[in-house]
């Protein structure tokens, strides 16, 4: 059996704090999308620490908690989505991630702009 998703994502939110991932937005989804309950959307400084953030988490979410997880976009190393079924992680380098503000579209007028300022 798999961690439910409250523990999934104490567990990513512990990760990506280890590995100094900025500028960490959490974002309920339960109610609101069938994607998934939460997602997750953080910067990391250069390619080389978005991939190794990626890696890290994957390998933690495996080892702990025995969540298999899917992940796109490691070798460009601009943007990395990891899936674990019920939260969706976004890991961007911080260009990549203005350019496409994904928090504009799930966070309510007040918060984004309070993010992105």
């Amino acid at each position: 059996m798999s961690a439910d998703s409250e523990t999934q994502l104490s567990h990513i939110l512990s990760s990506l704090d280890d590995d100094k991932a900025e500028d960490i937005v959490q974002i309920d989804l339960r109610g609101k999308s069938p994607m998934g309950d939460y997602m997750i959307i953080c910067s990391g400084r250069s390619s080389r620490q978005v991939a190794a953030i990626a890696d890290k988490l994957t390998m933690r979410l495996k080892r702990d908690l025995n969540v298999l997880t899917k992940v796109e976009g490691k070798d460009a190393g601009d943007w990395v989505l990891i899936d674990t079924g019920d939260i969706i992680v976004h890991v961007f380098r911080p260009e990549v991630r203005e350019f496409y503000q994904l928090e504009k579209m799930w966070l309510p007028n007040a918060q984004a702009a309070s993010t992105t300022s």
